[in-house]
Protein backbone atom coordinates (compact mmCIF):
# COMPACT_ATOMS: atom_id res chain seq x y z
CA UNK A 1 0.00 0.00 0.00
CA UNK A 2 1.42 3.62 -0.70
CA UNK A 3 -0.02 6.71 1.07
CA UNK A 4 1.04 10.46 -0.09
CA UNK A 5 0.07 12.92 -2.63
CA UNK A 6 -1.28 12.33 -5.81
CA UNK A 7 -1.98 13.72 -9.04
CA UNK A 8 -5.57 13.97 -9.99
CA UNK A 9 -4.87 12.76 -13.62
CA UNK A 10 -3.49 9.36 -11.68
CA UNK A 11 -6.44 9.65 -8.70
CA UNK A 12 -8.76 6.97 -10.80
CA UNK A 13 -8.95 3.74 -8.42
CA UNK A 14 -6.73 5.34 -5.65
CA UNK A 15 -8.73 5.95 -1.85
CA UNK A 16 -8.87 9.24 -1.00
CA UNK A 17 -6.85 9.46 2.63
CA UNK A 18 -9.33 12.42 3.65
CA UNK A 19 -12.50 13.98 2.94
CA UNK A 20 -12.10 16.57 -0.21
CA UNK A 21 -15.10 19.30 -0.82
CA UNK A 22 -14.45 20.94 -4.05
CA UNK A 23 -16.91 22.95 -6.06
CA UNK A 24 -20.23 20.82 -6.03
CA UNK A 25 -17.93 17.57 -6.05
CA UNK A 26 -17.60 15.66 -2.20
CA UNK A 27 -15.74 12.89 -1.90
CA UNK A 28 -15.24 11.37 2.10
CA UNK A 29 -12.58 9.94 3.32
CA UNK A 30 -12.16 6.14 2.54
CA UNK A 31 -13.98 6.21 -0.77
CA UNK A 32 -12.76 5.03 -3.78
CA UNK A 33 -12.36 7.85 -6.58
CA UNK A 34 -14.40 7.00 -9.77
CA UNK A 35 -12.85 8.26 -13.11
CA UNK A 36 -16.08 10.78 -12.38
CA UNK A 37 -15.09 11.77 -9.70
CA UNK A 38 -11.65 12.36 -10.49
CA UNK A 39 -12.67 14.38 -13.35
CA UNK A 40 -14.95 16.61 -11.84
CA UNK A 41 -11.75 17.29 -9.17
CA UNK A 42 -10.57 18.42 -11.78
CA UNK A 43 -12.86 20.73 -13.05
CA UNK A 44 -13.29 22.17 -9.54
CA UNK A 45 -9.05 23.42 -9.71
CA UNK A 46 -8.09 20.29 -7.82
CA UNK A 47 -4.64 19.39 -9.14
CA UNK A 48 -3.05 16.54 -6.35
CA UNK A 49 -4.72 14.66 -3.78
CA UNK A 50 -3.47 12.62 -0.50
CA UNK A 51 -4.57 9.15 -1.31
CA UNK A 52 -4.07 5.74 -0.67
CA UNK A 53 -3.13 3.34 -3.84
CA UNK A 54 -3.59 -0.56 -2.82
CA UNK A 55 -0.61 -2.56 -4.32
CA UNK A 56 -0.74 -6.19 -5.22
CA UNK A 57 -1.28 -8.47 -1.98
CA UNK A 58 -2.74 -5.65 -0.58
CA UNK A 59 -6.35 -6.70 1.50
CA UNK A 60 -8.63 -3.66 1.79
CA UNK A 61 -9.44 -2.62 5.10
CA UNK A 62 -13.56 -4.32 5.17
CA UNK A 63 -12.39 -7.42 3.63
CA UNK A 64 -9.55 -7.84 6.21
CA UNK A 65 -11.17 -7.30 9.08
CA UNK A 66 -14.59 -9.29 8.33
CA UNK A 67 -11.90 -12.21 7.72
CA UNK A 68 -10.16 -11.99 10.86
CA UNK A 69 -13.39 -11.50 12.88
CA UNK A 70 -14.70 -14.65 10.89
CA UNK A 71 -11.41 -16.39 12.57
CA UNK A 72 -11.71 -15.03 16.17
CA UNK A 73 -15.68 -15.56 16.95
CA UNK A 74 -16.86 -18.85 18.66
CA UNK A 75 -19.99 -19.93 20.24
CA UNK A 76 -22.32 -17.71 21.10
CA UNK A 77 -21.35 -14.88 18.86
CA UNK A 78 -22.42 -12.69 16.17
CA UNK A 79 -20.63 -10.37 13.79
CA UNK A 80 -21.53 -7.33 12.19
CA UNK A 81 -21.07 -6.03 8.45
CA UNK A 82 -17.91 -4.68 7.93
CA UNK A 83 -17.50 -0.51 7.79
CA UNK A 84 -14.81 1.44 7.84
CA UNK A 85 -12.35 -1.21 8.76
CA UNK A 86 -14.20 -2.19 11.79
CA UNK A 87 -16.33 -5.10 12.73
CA UNK A 88 -18.41 -5.59 15.69
CA UNK A 89 -18.92 -8.91 17.49
CA UNK A 90 -21.68 -8.92 20.00
CA UNK A 91 -23.25 -11.63 22.43
CA UNK A 92 -25.94 -13.71 21.03
CA UNK A 93 -26.81 -15.13 24.85
CA UNK A 94 -26.32 -14.09 28.52
CA UNK A 95 -23.55 -15.89 29.70
CA UNK A 96 -19.74 -15.79 30.84
CA UNK A 97 -17.51 -14.24 28.09
CA UNK A 98 -14.13 -16.69 27.67
CA UNK A 99 -11.27 -14.90 26.09
CA UNK A 100 -8.42 -16.69 25.11
CA UNK A 101 -5.96 -13.89 26.39
CA UNK A 102 -2.65 -14.76 25.11
CA UNK A 103 -4.15 -15.53 21.32
CA UNK A 104 -5.41 -11.53 21.77
CA UNK A 105 -1.78 -10.80 22.53
CA UNK A 106 -0.49 -12.49 20.31
CA UNK A 107 -2.82 -11.12 17.58
CA UNK A 108 -2.26 -7.55 18.61
CA UNK A 109 1.25 -7.80 18.52
CA UNK A 110 1.45 -8.81 14.83
CA UNK A 111 1.59 -5.55 13.48
CA UNK A 112 0.66 -2.12 14.29
CA UNK A 113 -2.18 -2.04 11.40
CA UNK A 114 -4.09 -4.96 13.09
CA UNK A 115 -5.69 -5.21 16.25
CA UNK A 116 -8.98 -6.28 18.58
CA UNK A 117 -10.10 -4.95 21.28
CA UNK A 118 -12.49 -6.96 23.73
CA UNK A 119 -14.22 -6.55 27.38
CA UNK A 120 -12.26 -7.96 29.93
CA UNK A 121 -12.05 -11.98 30.23
CA UNK A 122 -15.02 -14.05 32.23
CA UNK A 123 -16.79 -10.92 32.46
CA UNK A 124 -20.92 -11.83 32.72
CA UNK A 125 -22.57 -10.41 29.61
CA UNK A 126 -26.15 -10.04 28.02
CA UNK A 127 -27.71 -11.35 24.63
CA UNK A 128 -27.34 -8.01 22.26
CA UNK A 129 -24.10 -6.76 24.20
CA UNK A 130 -20.84 -5.66 22.28
CA UNK A 131 -18.30 -7.85 23.60
CA UNK A 132 -15.30 -7.22 21.10
CA UNK A 133 -14.52 -4.90 17.58
CA UNK A 134 -11.48 -5.79 14.89
CA UNK A 135 -10.49 -2.50 13.58
CA UNK A 136 -7.85 -2.04 10.73
CA UNK A 137 -5.91 1.41 11.25
CA UNK A 138 -5.04 1.86 8.00
CA UNK A 139 -7.17 1.27 3.80
CA UNK A 140 -5.66 -2.16 4.33
CA UNK A 141 -2.90 -4.84 5.14
CA UNK A 142 -0.77 -7.01 3.31
CA UNK A 143 -1.40 -10.62 2.75
CA UNK A 144 1.27 -11.80 4.57
CA UNK A 145 0.42 -9.41 7.58
CA UNK A 146 -2.80 -11.10 7.70
CA UNK A 147 -1.36 -14.44 7.27
CA UNK A 148 0.98 -13.99 10.74
CA UNK A 149 -2.26 -12.62 12.53
CA UNK A 150 -4.45 -15.38 11.52
CA UNK A 151 -1.47 -17.67 12.62
CA UNK A 152 -1.29 -15.52 15.95
CA UNK A 153 -5.20 -16.65 16.86
CA UNK A 154 -4.38 -20.42 16.71
CA UNK A 155 -6.83 -23.11 15.27
CA UNK A 156 -9.97 -22.35 18.28
CA UNK A 157 -11.73 -19.21 18.37
CA UNK A 158 -10.33 -16.40 20.41
CA UNK A 159 -13.87 -15.28 21.62
CA UNK A 160 -16.80 -17.11 23.18
CA UNK A 161 -19.83 -17.19 25.28
CA UNK A 162 -20.01 -19.59 27.74
CA UNK A 163 -24.25 -19.59 27.66
CA UNK A 164 -25.81 -20.05 31.30
CA UNK A 165 -26.80 -23.30 32.32
CA UNK A 166 -30.15 -24.31 34.05
CA UNK A 167 -28.98 -24.45 37.54
CA UNK A 168 -30.48 -24.82 40.78
CA UNK A 169 -29.39 -22.93 43.48
CA UNK A 170 -29.60 -23.95 47.52
CA UNK A 171 -28.83 -21.55 49.63
CA UNK A 172 -27.69 -22.35 53.59
CA UNK A 173 -28.18 -19.29 56.00
CA UNK A 174 -26.16 -19.96 59.63
CA UNK A 175 -27.63 -18.04 61.97
CA UNK A 176 -26.57 -15.79 65.61
CA UNK A 177 -29.23 -14.61 67.78
CA UNK A 178 -27.85 -11.58 66.62
CA UNK A 179 -28.59 -11.65 63.02
CA UNK A 180 -32.02 -10.68 62.14
CA UNK A 181 -34.45 -12.52 60.28
CA UNK A 182 -35.11 -9.73 57.87
CA UNK A 183 -31.22 -9.65 56.94
CA UNK A 184 -32.00 -13.31 55.72
CA UNK A 185 -34.95 -12.43 53.80
CA UNK A 186 -33.31 -9.91 51.77
CA UNK A 187 -29.99 -11.60 51.31
CA UNK A 188 -32.17 -14.38 49.58
CA UNK A 189 -34.16 -11.57 47.44
CA UNK A 190 -31.08 -10.54 46.82
CA UNK A 191 -29.31 -14.13 45.86
CA UNK A 192 -32.96 -14.50 43.22
CA UNK A 193 -31.99 -11.06 41.29
CA UNK A 194 -28.33 -12.59 41.03
CA UNK A 195 -29.78 -15.66 39.30
CA UNK A 196 -32.37 -14.22 37.32
CA UNK A 197 -29.94 -13.14 34.22
CA UNK A 198 -28.91 -16.63 34.30
CA UNK A 199 -32.50 -18.01 34.65
CA UNK A 200 -31.40 -19.96 37.50
CA UNK A 201 -33.44 -20.67 40.67
CA UNK A 202 -33.18 -20.89 44.19
CA UNK A 203 -33.87 -24.73 44.93
CA UNK A 204 -33.31 -24.47 48.67
CA UNK A 205 -33.26 -21.62 51.96
CA UNK A 206 -32.28 -23.64 54.78
CA UNK A 207 -31.49 -21.82 58.07
CA UNK A 208 -29.21 -23.11 60.52
CA UNK A 209 -27.25 -22.50 63.85
CA UNK A 210 -23.96 -21.31 63.31
CA UNK A 211 -22.02 -24.31 64.68
CA UNK A 212 -20.10 -26.90 62.38
CA UNK A 213 -22.35 -30.15 62.96
CA UNK A 214 -25.95 -28.85 62.00
CA UNK A 215 -24.33 -26.55 59.00
CA UNK A 216 -22.58 -30.09 58.19
CA UNK A 217 -25.91 -31.79 57.76
CA UNK A 218 -27.23 -29.10 56.10
CA UNK A 219 -24.51 -29.02 53.57
CA UNK A 220 -24.78 -33.32 53.43
CA UNK A 221 -28.83 -32.63 52.49
CA UNK A 222 -28.20 -30.19 49.72
CA UNK A 223 -25.56 -31.92 47.65
CA UNK A 224 -27.52 -35.12 48.02
CA UNK A 225 -29.95 -33.31 46.53
CA UNK A 226 -31.09 -31.67 43.47
CA UNK A 227 -29.10 -28.42 43.62
CA UNK A 228 -26.23 -27.83 41.21
CA UNK A 229 -24.49 -25.09 43.54
CA UNK A 230 -24.45 -25.00 47.21
CA UNK A 231 -24.19 -20.86 48.47
CA UNK A 232 -23.90 -20.72 52.35
CA UNK A 233 -24.59 -17.17 53.53
CA UNK A 234 -22.11 -17.05 57.28
CA UNK A 235 -23.74 -15.12 60.55
CA UNK A 236 -19.71 -14.19 61.32
CA UNK A 237 -17.49 -13.42 58.38
CA UNK A 238 -15.39 -16.62 57.43
CA UNK A 239 -11.36 -15.82 58.80
CA UNK A 240 -9.59 -18.81 59.08
CA UNK A 241 -9.99 -22.98 57.75
CA UNK A 242 -10.90 -24.04 60.94
CA UNK A 243 -13.59 -21.47 61.33
CA UNK A 244 -17.50 -22.56 61.17
CA UNK A 245 -18.14 -22.72 57.88
CA UNK A 246 -14.63 -24.68 56.51
CA UNK A 247 -14.97 -26.82 59.18
CA UNK A 248 -18.34 -27.76 58.50
CA UNK A 249 -17.87 -28.66 54.81
CA UNK A 250 -14.68 -30.72 55.94
CA UNK A 251 -16.91 -32.80 58.35
CA UNK A 252 -19.27 -33.11 55.60
CA UNK A 253 -16.86 -34.92 53.43
CA UNK A 254 -16.00 -32.00 51.30
CA UNK A 255 -13.44 -30.24 50.19
CA UNK A 256 -12.16 -26.35 51.04
CA UNK A 257 -10.29 -25.22 47.77
CA UNK A 258 -9.51 -22.29 48.85
CA UNK A 259 -10.19 -19.60 51.15
CA UNK A 260 -9.91 -15.25 50.71
CA UNK A 261 -9.65 -13.69 47.35
CA UNK A 262 -7.47 -10.64 45.85
CA UNK A 263 -10.89 -8.69 45.02
CA UNK A 264 -12.46 -6.15 46.75
CA UNK A 265 -15.14 -5.79 48.55
CA UNK A 266 -15.43 -9.96 48.88
CA UNK A 267 -11.87 -11.11 49.98
CA UNK A 268 -13.55 -13.44 52.95
CA UNK A 269 -14.86 -15.97 50.15
CA UNK A 270 -14.37 -19.79 50.66
CA UNK A 271 -14.49 -22.08 47.68
CA UNK A 272 -14.73 -25.35 48.11
CA UNK A 273 -16.88 -28.70 46.88
CA UNK A 274 -19.10 -31.71 47.73
CA UNK A 275 -20.11 -34.67 45.98
CA UNK A 276 -18.58 -33.20 42.68
CA UNK A 277 -20.60 -29.44 43.45
CA UNK A 278 -19.37 -26.34 43.45
CA UNK A 279 -19.85 -24.80 47.54
CA UNK A 280 -19.62 -20.99 48.00
CA UNK A 281 -19.17 -19.93 51.10
CA UNK A 282 -20.13 -15.66 50.23
CA UNK A 283 -18.77 -12.58 51.92
CA UNK A 284 -20.42 -10.57 53.80
CA UNK A 285 -21.11 -8.06 51.65
CA UNK A 286 -22.61 -10.58 49.33
CA UNK A 287 -25.64 -10.14 51.22
CA UNK A 288 -25.59 -6.65 49.25
CA UNK A 289 -26.59 -6.11 45.77
CA UNK A 290 -23.20 -4.54 44.81
CA UNK A 291 -20.92 -6.05 42.54
CA UNK A 292 -18.30 -8.26 44.37
CA UNK A 293 -15.83 -11.16 44.46
CA UNK A 294 -19.17 -13.33 45.46
CA UNK A 295 -21.00 -12.11 41.82
CA UNK A 296 -17.65 -13.49 39.49
CA UNK A 297 -17.62 -16.93 41.23
CA UNK A 298 -21.38 -17.50 40.79
CA UNK A 299 -21.68 -16.23 37.33
CA UNK A 300 -18.82 -18.71 36.40
CA UNK A 301 -20.24 -21.52 38.26
CA UNK A 302 -23.66 -20.48 36.73
CA UNK A 303 -22.43 -20.86 32.86
CA UNK A 304 -20.68 -24.24 33.92
CA UNK A 305 -17.00 -22.77 34.12
CA UNK A 306 -14.90 -24.49 36.85
CA UNK A 307 -13.33 -22.23 39.44
CA UNK A 308 -10.35 -23.29 40.94
CA UNK A 309 -7.56 -22.10 43.07
CA UNK A 310 -5.28 -20.62 40.45
CA UNK A 311 -8.33 -18.84 38.71
CA UNK A 312 -8.63 -17.23 42.19
CA UNK A 313 -4.92 -16.48 42.47
CA UNK A 314 -5.53 -14.54 38.96
CA UNK A 315 -8.10 -12.15 39.95
CA UNK A 316 -6.23 -9.43 41.27
CA UNK A 317 -5.13 -7.74 38.52
CA UNK A 318 -9.12 -5.49 38.26
CA UNK A 319 -10.29 -7.11 41.64
CA UNK A 320 -10.65 -3.40 43.18
CA UNK A 321 -14.11 -3.10 42.50
CA UNK A 322 -14.90 -0.39 45.11
CA UNK A 323 -13.47 3.15 45.16
CA UNK A 324 -12.23 3.76 49.38
CA UNK A 325 -11.08 6.29 51.26
CA UNK A 326 -7.55 6.74 52.00
CA UNK A 327 -6.43 4.51 54.58
CA UNK A 328 -3.23 6.20 56.03
CA UNK A 329 -1.62 4.67 59.16
CA UNK A 330 -3.21 5.84 62.30
CA UNK A 331 0.19 6.83 63.78
CA UNK A 332 1.61 8.17 60.27
CA UNK A 333 3.81 11.21 60.39
CA UNK A 334 1.05 13.69 60.35
CA UNK A 335 -1.88 12.00 61.58
CA UNK A 336 -1.51 13.21 65.34
CA UNK A 337 -1.51 17.13 64.06
CA UNK A 338 -4.92 17.31 65.31
CA UNK A 339 -5.30 15.92 68.28
CA UNK A 340 -5.10 12.28 69.87
CA UNK A 341 -8.15 9.99 68.98
CA UNK A 342 -9.61 8.47 72.50
CA UNK A 343 -11.45 5.60 73.35
CA UNK A 344 -14.78 5.09 75.61
CA UNK A 345 -16.07 2.02 76.17
CA UNK A 346 -19.74 1.71 78.11
CA UNK A 347 -19.92 -0.84 80.37
CA UNK A 348 -21.89 0.28 83.15
CA UNK A 349 -25.92 -1.34 81.90
CA UNK A 350 -27.36 -3.82 84.33
CA UNK A 351 -27.99 -6.59 81.56
CA UNK A 352 -31.26 -7.09 82.81
CA UNK A 353 -32.01 -9.33 79.87
CA UNK A 354 -29.01 -11.82 80.66
CA UNK A 355 -30.67 -12.56 84.11
CA UNK A 356 -28.98 -12.27 87.06
CA UNK A 357 -25.14 -12.31 86.25
CA UNK A 358 -23.45 -9.60 84.84
CA UNK A 359 -22.84 -10.34 80.93
CA UNK A 360 -19.87 -8.16 80.75
CA UNK A 361 -18.21 -10.36 82.97
CA UNK A 362 -19.23 -13.43 81.54
CA UNK A 363 -16.25 -15.83 80.29
CA UNK A 364 -15.97 -15.55 76.26
CA UNK A 365 -12.75 -17.06 74.25
CA UNK A 366 -10.40 -17.38 78.00
CA UNK A 367 -11.51 -13.76 79.12
CA UNK A 368 -14.37 -11.78 80.47
CA UNK A 369 -16.71 -10.24 77.45
CA UNK A 370 -15.72 -6.76 78.45
CA UNK A 371 -11.88 -7.09 77.93
CA UNK A 372 -12.72 -8.28 74.13
CA UNK A 373 -13.80 -4.67 73.74
CA UNK A 374 -11.60 -2.83 75.92
CA UNK A 375 -8.11 -4.66 74.76
CA UNK A 376 -9.64 -4.33 71.08
CA UNK A 377 -9.33 0.23 71.53
CA UNK A 378 -6.24 -0.60 73.45
CA UNK A 379 -4.52 -2.72 70.49
CA UNK A 380 -6.10 -0.28 67.87
CA UNK A 381 -4.04 2.81 69.67
CA UNK A 382 -6.52 4.59 71.31
CA UNK A 383 -5.00 6.96 73.99
CA UNK A 384 -6.73 7.48 76.49
CA UNK A 385 -9.17 4.66 76.78
CA UNK A 386 -11.79 5.42 79.29
CA UNK A 387 -14.57 2.60 80.82
CA UNK A 388 -17.64 4.10 81.85
CA UNK A 389 -19.24 1.68 84.76
CA UNK A 390 -22.11 1.77 86.77
CA UNK A 391 -24.22 -1.61 87.61
CA UNK A 392 -21.81 -4.08 89.71
CA UNK A 393 -18.74 -1.29 89.19
CA UNK A 394 -16.11 -2.98 91.70
CA UNK A 395 -16.27 -6.23 90.04
CA UNK A 396 -16.04 -4.67 86.44
CA UNK A 397 -13.21 -2.44 87.40
CA UNK A 398 -11.27 -5.74 88.83
CA UNK A 399 -11.82 -7.27 85.53
CA UNK A 400 -9.55 -4.61 84.05
CA UNK A 401 -7.41 -3.65 86.77
CA UNK A 402 -4.41 -4.87 84.79
CA UNK A 403 -4.93 -2.90 81.39
CA UNK A 404 -4.11 0.67 80.77
CA UNK A 405 -7.10 2.24 81.24
CA UNK A 406 -8.75 4.91 83.62
CA UNK A 407 -12.65 4.15 85.16
CA UNK A 408 -15.09 6.81 85.08
CA UNK A 409 -18.20 5.87 87.08
CA UNK A 410 -21.40 6.66 86.23
CA UNK A 411 -23.88 6.54 89.59
CA UNK A 412 -26.67 8.03 87.43
CA UNK A 413 -26.27 4.25 85.02
CA UNK A 414 -29.86 3.46 85.51
CA UNK A 415 -31.18 6.13 83.83
CA UNK A 416 -29.90 4.70 80.25
CA UNK A 417 -26.86 4.56 77.91
CA UNK A 418 -26.75 8.66 77.93
CA UNK A 419 -25.90 9.54 80.95
CA UNK A 420 -22.94 7.37 80.36
CA UNK A 421 -22.17 8.78 77.23
CA UNK A 422 -22.20 12.19 79.17
CA UNK A 423 -19.68 10.58 82.14
CA UNK A 424 -17.48 9.46 79.52
CA UNK A 425 -17.27 12.41 77.23
CA UNK A 426 -16.68 14.95 80.18
CA UNK A 427 -14.09 13.39 81.37
CA UNK A 428 -12.10 13.46 78.05
CA UNK A 429 -8.70 15.36 78.32
CA UNK A 430 -9.06 18.64 76.50
CA UNK A 431 -6.28 17.89 73.79
CA UNK A 432 -8.48 15.09 72.34
CA UNK A 433 -10.05 15.52 69.11
CA UNK A 434 -12.26 13.02 68.89
CA UNK A 435 -13.37 9.73 70.49
CA UNK A 436 -14.60 6.22 69.60
CA UNK A 437 -17.29 4.75 71.05
CA UNK A 438 -18.08 1.18 71.97
CA UNK A 439 -20.13 -1.03 73.71
CA UNK A 440 -18.81 -3.40 76.26
CA UNK A 441 -21.26 -6.03 74.98
CA UNK A 442 -20.10 -6.59 71.49
CA UNK A 443 -16.98 -8.57 71.80
CA UNK A 444 -16.28 -9.65 68.51
CA UNK A 445 -15.26 -5.97 67.12
CA UNK A 446 -11.62 -5.84 66.10
CA UNK A 447 -8.86 -3.71 66.54
CA UNK A 448 -9.31 -3.30 62.32
CA UNK A 449 -12.70 -2.08 62.43
CA UNK A 450 -11.54 0.81 64.94
CA UNK A 451 -8.59 1.48 62.66
CA UNK A 452 -10.75 1.77 59.76
CA UNK A 453 -12.77 4.44 61.67
CA UNK A 454 -10.12 6.81 62.82
CA UNK A 455 -8.73 6.52 58.78
CA UNK A 456 -11.57 7.13 57.70
CA UNK A 457 -12.00 10.90 59.81
CA UNK A 458 -8.68 11.30 59.01
CA UNK A 459 -9.61 11.68 55.18
CA UNK A 460 -12.50 13.26 56.14
CA UNK A 461 -11.22 15.67 59.31
CA UNK A 462 -14.47 17.73 58.46
CA UNK A 463 -16.97 14.86 59.66
CA UNK A 464 -18.87 14.94 62.87
CA UNK A 465 -18.70 11.43 63.20
CA UNK A 466 -17.87 7.81 61.88
CA UNK A 467 -19.94 4.76 61.78
CA UNK A 468 -19.93 1.73 60.63
CA UNK A 469 -22.19 -0.08 58.08
CA UNK A 470 -23.42 -3.67 57.26
CA UNK A 471 -25.86 -3.70 54.36
CA UNK A 472 -26.81 -0.38 54.71
CA UNK A 473 -27.37 -0.56 58.32
CA UNK A 474 -25.51 1.47 61.20
CA UNK A 475 -23.92 -0.63 63.56
CA UNK A 476 -21.43 0.17 66.59
CA UNK A 477 -18.55 1.51 67.65
CA UNK A 478 -18.84 5.06 66.94
CA UNK A 479 -16.51 7.67 66.36
CA UNK A 480 -17.56 11.37 67.29
CA UNK A 481 -15.55 14.28 66.41
CA UNK A 482 -14.96 17.47 69.36
CA UNK A 483 -17.57 19.35 67.55
CA UNK A 484 -20.32 16.88 68.78
CA UNK A 485 -19.23 16.87 72.28
CA UNK A 486 -21.53 19.98 73.60
CA UNK A 487 -24.38 17.97 72.24
CA UNK A 488 -23.29 15.15 73.92
CA UNK A 489 -24.30 17.04 77.49
CA UNK A 490 -27.87 17.43 76.61
CA UNK A 491 -28.90 14.11 75.50
CA UNK A 492 -31.39 11.95 78.19
CA UNK A 493 -32.92 8.27 78.17
CA UNK A 494 -31.08 5.56 76.61
CA UNK A 495 -30.55 6.53 72.93
CA UNK A 496 -27.10 7.00 73.01
CA UNK A 497 -25.64 8.79 70.25
CA UNK A 498 -28.28 8.00 67.59
CA UNK A 499 -30.15 11.45 67.79
CA UNK A 500 -26.93 13.02 67.27
CA UNK A 501 -25.73 11.08 64.06
CA UNK A 502 -29.28 12.45 62.66
CA UNK A 503 -28.92 15.75 63.25
CA UNK A 504 -25.09 15.49 61.78
CA UNK A 505 -26.87 14.47 58.16
CA UNK A 506 -24.09 14.26 55.27
CA UNK A 507 -21.51 15.40 57.86
CA UNK A 508 -21.63 11.50 59.02
CA UNK A 509 -19.41 9.42 56.84
CA UNK A 510 -20.25 5.13 56.84
CA UNK A 511 -17.63 3.08 56.79
CA UNK A 512 -19.14 -0.32 54.65
CA UNK A 513 -17.50 -3.61 56.52
CA UNK A 514 -18.93 -7.35 55.50
CA UNK A 515 -18.74 -9.03 58.51
CA UNK A 516 -21.76 -9.11 60.97
CA UNK A 517 -19.54 -8.37 64.17
CA UNK A 518 -20.55 -4.36 64.49
CA UNK A 519 -23.94 -5.49 64.38
CA UNK A 520 -24.28 -8.42 67.08
CA UNK A 521 -24.49 -7.68 71.00
CA UNK A 522 -24.84 -10.04 73.98
CA UNK A 523 -28.38 -9.64 75.58
CA UNK A 524 -29.52 -12.67 76.08
CA UNK A 525 -27.72 -16.34 77.54
CA UNK A 526 -28.79 -17.72 74.37
CA UNK A 527 -26.87 -15.22 72.22
CA UNK A 528 -23.55 -15.56 74.74
CA UNK A 529 -24.32 -19.85 74.06
CA UNK A 530 -23.97 -19.56 70.71
CA UNK A 531 -20.78 -17.12 70.75
CA UNK A 532 -19.15 -19.49 73.22
CA UNK A 533 -20.06 -22.74 71.05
Amino acid sequence: MRFGPVAIADAAGCIAAHTIRAGGATVKKGATITTELAARLREAGVQEIVAVRLEPGDIGENAAAERLAARMTGEAITADLPFTGRVNMFAATAGVLKIDVAAIDAFNAVDEAITVATLPALKAVVAGELVATVKIIPYAVAETQMEEALAALGAGPAIAIAPYRPSRVAVISTLLPGLKPSVVDKTLRIMEERLAPAQAVLAADKRVPHEPQPLAAALVEQANGKADIIVVFGASAITDRRDVIPQALVEAGGEVEHLGMPVDPGNLLMLGRLAGKPVIGAPGCARSPKENSFDWVLQRSLAGLRVGRSDVQRMGVGGLLMEIVSRPQPRAPGHEEGGPIAGIVLAAGQSTRMGARNKLLQPLRGKPILRHAVEAQIEAGLSPVLVVTGHEQDAVATALADLPVRIVHNPDYASGMASSLKAGVAALPVEVQGAVISLGDMPNVTPKVIERLIEAHGARPEALAVVPTLFGQRGNPVLLAREVFPAVSLLTGDRGARRLLDEAGERVVEVAFEDPAIAIDVDTPEALRALQG
